[in-house]
C-alpha cells in the first residue's frame, strides 16, 4: 500500500476516535474514490497515481465551490471549502513560479520540443514534477506561450 494511502487511512482511525464526522465524512470520500479506481482499473494506487486523484477531487471541490457562490448557496461553498482543506493537506507543497518556470525549461530541454506538435512529449517529461503541485491548466498556459515564441 502507498504511504499517501496509510496516512490517510491513519487520519481516518484518528477522525472516528476523536469523532470529527467532517473530517471523516471528507477522508471516507477520499477512500471511497481510491478504492473504484482500484476496482475500476484492477490495479493497486501508488503514490502518483493517488496525487493525481486528489488534485482532480481539489479541482473539483474547487469548481464546485465558484458555482454554488454564483448560484447564492454560501452553506454548500462552505461545505466544499472544506473538503478542499482536508484534500490539500495530503497535497505536497505547491510550486511558486520560478520552481514551474524551472521544470518547464528543463523539460523543453530534455523534450527537445520546439513547437506546439511536440507539446505532449513536453507534458510527459514535466508532469510527474508538477502533479498535485502546480494548477496544470495554467502550466498548459506557459508552456503553449513558450513553444509559440
Amino acid at each position: 500500500m502507498s504511504d499517501l494511502k496509510q496516512q490517510i487511512k491513519a487520519d481516518m482511525k484518528s477522525a472516528m476516535r476523536a469523532k470529527n464526522k467532517p473530517l471523516l465524512s471528507t477522508i471516507r470520500m477520499i477512500m471511497a474514490e481510491f478504492k473504484r479506481i482500484e476496482i475500476d482499473e484492477r490495479i493497486e494506487l501508488d503514490d502518483t497515481r493517488a496525487l493525481s486523484v486528489l488534485d482532480k477531487m481539489s479541482k473539483q471541490r474547487k469548481d464546485s465551490q465558484a458555482q454554488f457562490l454564483e448560484a447564492n448557496r454560501s452553506d454548500l461553498a462552505d461545505i466544499e471549502q472544506q473538503e478542499l482543506e482536508v484534500i490539500k493537506t495530503y497535497l505536497p507543497q505547491p510550486l511558486n513560479d520560478q520552481e514551474i518556470l524551472a521544470i518547464i525549461d528543463n523539460a523543453i530541454t530534455q523534450s527537445g520540443a520546439q513547437s506546439m506538435a511536440d507539446m505532449g512529449k513536453l507534458m510527459a517529461f514535466a508532469k510527474p514534477q508538477l502533479q498535485g503541485r502546480a494548477d496544470m491548466g495554467a502550466v498548459a498556459i506557459i508552456v503553449k506561450k513558450k513553444l509559440n515564441s
